[in-house]
């Protein structure tokens, strides 16, 4: 299994300003040994393509791939077409911030706060999501939605998305544990369709069936740890980290013993 930390788990360092970026890859390559980084976009200080490059360069320095952009403020629906129109540009900058650094995935949510989706919502989403798996293709990546909030919260809403967009730069972040609908089976359901993870720390008791998930649908993408409460970051990482780890090994070992019996 491979393993990233989103640079989301330390927003309460980032927002008391003790950590940036910079310090963010720092601690996912010294701290954590980690070679892959996942960054939230609200950390970015410019959409400069300088800046951006910057953030290649010291990447690069450390051999650390970028596995996901996870983007905020650039939902693909708002019912105020002002605020549409804002959310498009923001993701059209991140989607080329994602090319200059190298990105694997980016996350951009579906919007709407209603689990619900009306017809023209569905229809403004899905052709939202098929220009950007283009723009995704000719960069390199894969772009798609995390089960976040609002209408993404539905399994059956990824799954008719999904479906209805039928591009193969096209994909989801699978945030376990993350429904308002059909909890229970939501995580399988969609697992089939995930290009990314996050795992926070309340799933850490199951993530030995979340493992599971993945292995069963030949999962090939990154074990994302993403912690949420703004405390103890830097320890909390390497807690929930190190279980995962272990977790992981267990099973592998597991597996081990019955094919030697």
């Amino acid at each position: 299994m491979k393993y990233t930390v989103a640079s989301y788990s330390f927003n309460g360092l980032f927002n008391q300003g003790k950590i940036d970026l910079f310090g963010y890859l720092e601690s996912v390559k010294y701290r954590y040994h980690l070679n892959s980084a996942d960054i939230w976009n609200m950390m970015l200080t410019s959409y400069d393509e300088d800046y951006l490059k910057k953030i290649k360069e010291a990447m690069d320095e450390k051999d650390l791939t970028l596995t996901n952009l996870c983007v905020d403020c650039a939902e693909v629906w708002d019912p105020d077409p002002n605020a549409k129109e804002q959310w498009y540009q923001n993701a059209l900058k991140n989607l080329r911030a994602a090319e200059i650094l190298g990105a694997r995935t980016v996350r951009i949510d579906m919007g709407g706060r209603d689990l619900k989706m009306t017809d023209e919502q569905f229809e403004y989403t899905v052709n939202r999501y098929q220009e950007y798996a283009k723009i995704a293709q000719n960069g390199g990546f894969k772009v798609g939605p995390e089960n976040h909030w609002g209408a993404s919260r539905d399994p059956e809403n990824i799954k008719k998305v999904y479906e209805a967009v039928d591009h193969p730069s096209f994909g989801i972040l699978l945030h376990f544990d993350n429904w308002d609908v059909d909890k229970e089976n939501g995580d399988r359901l969609c697992a089939k369709y995930a290009f990314h993870t996050h795992l926070a720390a309340w799933v850490i008791p199951d993530c030995e069936e979340k493992i599971k998930i993945l292995q069963d649908v030949g999962y090939q993408g990154y074990l994302g740890i993403e912690h949420h409460s703004g405390e103890n970051e830097y320890s909390q990482v390497e807690w929930q980290l190190a279980t995962a780890r272990n977790t992981w090994r267990n099973l592998i070992s597991a597996e081990h013993k019955k094919v030697e019996v």
